[in-house]
């Protein structure tokens, strides 16, 4: 196999972990094939570590000039999902462990905006990849010192911030979750307010291209209010799947023409905590690709 192709899957996890966007991570491993076809193959000495080098400068580069564009972006913005679970979703590689989940989880990306792009590129490679500081310098044109510092001033900027979402005990979440769908479908506020947090936050990405909250929705008495208004505006010939995406449980929303939204739902001890609707069709995209290679929805839930 090409080195490029052996390598195919950890350029596009380091990509996906600097941008939050799969769309954008497939166009730059994509440049660097392209790269890769036009270099001297004979002064390349370890391809892993080129290749990789590539990807991230490419991506800081990439991130700087994204960050720009969601300044003019309409309403709130969120990560691009990307459905995990299956041996055929393999884009973001083995998730198999708690540290892996945790590099692609929704909340992490989200956290991870806050970062410069130097920063992010060192706390990606270091607590996803488990590269040195060395490869890290190396990796991203820095000194070792340097590299040692931005993993630490990320690592600690991100331990500042308030984290809402709890581990997932799957069987759990999955009980509380058709219990919500239920009490929001028939219009049970009540019901439907007793599994939700006082602060409680609903959060929609449509980008300005479907209908969606433009800002964040918050406090218990508004949020249930809005999930039963839009489920009664939307539900029709709308299905809600259960599955994974990002290492996480999620809900896929599909309709007639495929997938409408894919939610996160997040719950504390005080209940149901964030939920996160990502409903832009440009997001949605490559997990529908994704869905067609398996020949769509069945047998997706868990």
């Amino acid at each position: 196999m090409d080195d490029f192709e052996r390598l195919r899957g950890r350029l596009f996890g380091i990509a996906y972990r600097m941008l939050g966007t799969a769309t954008d991570a497939e166009e730059i491993v994509q440049d660097a094939w392209l790269r890769w076809q036009g270099a001297d193959r004979s002064t390349v000495r370890d391809p892993a570590a080129y290749l990789a080098k590539v990807v991230t400068n490419l991506s800081m580069k990439q991130l700087t000039s994204a960050r720009v564009r969601r300044e003019t972006y309409v309403g709130e913005w969120l990560p691009e999902p990307v459905l995990t679970g299956r041996a055929e979703f393999d884009a973001l590689g083995p998730l198999e462990v708690v540290a892996e989940r945790e590099s692609v989880s929704f909340a992490l990306l989200l956290l991870l905006e806050r970062l410069t792009p130097a920063e992010r590129a060192a706390y990606v490679l270091r607590e996803a990849f488990a590269y040195s500081h060395r490869e890290v310098a190396e990796l991203i044109g820095t000194t070792e010192a340097n590299a040692r510092q931005l993993a630490s001033r990320a690592g600690k900027r991100l331990a500042a911030e308030p984290r809402r979402d709890q581990p997932v005990d799957r069987a759990g979440w999955r009980k509380l979750v058709e219990r919500f769908l239920a009490a929001a479908r028939l219009g049970e506020i009540e019901e439907l307010e007793r599994m939700l947090a006082a602060d409680v936050v609903s959060t929609a990405d449509g980008g300005g291209k479907v209908t969606a909250a433009r800002n964040p929705v918050a406090g218990r008495d508004r949020v249930a209010r809005y999930l039963i208004g839009t489920l009664q505006r939307f539900g029709a010939g709308i299905e809600p799947h259960l599955a994974e995406a990002n290492g996480r449980p999620a809900l896929i929303a599909v309709g007639p023409e495929g997938i409408v939204a894919i939610c996160f739902v997040d719950a504390g001890p005080d209940g149901v905590t964030d939920l996160r609707f990502v409903m832009n069709p440009d997001k949605l995209a490559f997990a529908a690709a994704q869905l067609s290679r398996i020949g769509g929805l069945p047998d997706l839930s868990w």
